[in-house]
């Protein structure tokens, strides 16, 4: 009797949990990672992972960039899915420590791999999956069939033999507002910025402004073809938002956003100014490249191995830019 009845109790606690409730039964067809995602909580109920500040690598699993979670009364929020379905399957781990509530919305600040395509692994645990329209973009292009393959390449085995770019189950178009659990959240298109379709997301009574890659900490920016003056204008627009706490896309969180939102507004301008230079005085690219003194950001991690096409992709802008005057 004593049996059957711990056996019922037990039935009924999987039941009634969310995390086994969601829990898919078959395997996952990645390899799975043990990698470390440090937590930080940077609200009352708010936090982020933290990723390293490099370049994707099979070392670091595609482990190079922020994601956030918010956990309310009536579920989980979270903000970018990481690298992999991998890294996303050990981002719900970090949150099943803190949580049981079913994670229940996801929303992608934009379509670059280091930031979505962990989305598989909340699929399978069914989250809905939100995103900006302007996404579509990024998805039929060159660009994304190019990275996905270097990916590939690089970390195949924790996306999986059959990874494709994954959709959202719903596209936005508009400024959007929700609640969850008693919190408020405010999703803001913040762009062109970085990407066509950054978006944003303000965790009301934390204060807490999740900002995607519109800023970088602690690093030099990826530009790839960006349109960095639109982005420009597109710090100030995100600085609008009043936050206690920035969470950039790369880096760690903020207490003062103006301030630390300054590194990526600074090298923006800089380039601006030093190839825009170059393309007035009709110098090639590679002359111009070597007679900028870099010394104000060569100490900055990953400027080995951006600087030189971030600043190659600026001079193309800025010959557009020249022509279309």
């Amino acid at each position: 009797m004593m049996l059957r009845r711990a056996l019922a109790a037990l039935l009924a606690w999987a039941w009634l949990s969310p995390a086994l409730a969601a829990a898919p039964a078959a395997k996952p067809p990645w390899a799975p990672t043990d990698i470390d995602l440090p937590v930080h909580q940077v609200g009352p109920h708010s936090y982020y992972v933290e990723g390293r500040l490099e370049e994707a690598s099979r070392a670091n699993e595609g482990f190079i960039a922020n994601a956030g979670f918010v956990i309310t009364g009536d579920g989980v929020v979270v903000f970018d899915t990481l690298g992999s379905p991998a890294l996303g399957d050990r981002l719900i781990a970090e949150i099943r420590k803190l949580s049981r509530q079913p994670i229940r919305r996801v929303v992608i600040s934009h379509y670059h791999a280091d930031h979505f395509y962990g989305m598989p692994a909340f699929r399978r645990i069914g989250a809905q999956i939100w995103a900006d329209t302007r996404a579509h973009l990024y998805l039929n292009s060159q660009e994304a069939a190019e990275r996905l393959a270097q990916r590939k390449q690089l970390i195949g085995p924790w996306l999986g033999a059959d990874f494709t770019l994954p959709l959202p189950d719903r596209w936005l178009d508009t400024p959007t507002g929700f609640k969850m659990g008693g919190v408020s959240f405010s999703l803001r298109h913040i762009g062109p910025a970085h990407s066509p379709e950054d978006m944003a997301m303000l965790v009301e009574p934390d204060g807490v402004l999740y900002s995607g890659d519109v800023v970088y900490a602690g690093r030099v920016p990826f530009i790839g073809d960006a349109d960095t003056r639109t982005w420009l204008k597109a710090i100030d627009q995100l600085l609008a938002i009043p936050a206690r706490v920035m969470v950039p896309g790369h880096g760690p969180a903020s207490l003062h956003p103006r301030a630390d939102a300054q590194l990526t507004r600074d090298y923006l301008v800089f380039l601006r100014q030093q190839m825009g230079a170059a393309v007035s005085n009709l110098v090639p690219f590679d002359e111009a490249y070597q007679q900028v003194d870099w010394s104000r950001f060569e100490a900055e991690p990953t400027f080995g191995v951006a600087n030189r096409r971030n600043a190659y992709n600026v001079y193309l802008q800025m010959e557009q830019e020249s022509l279309a005057h």
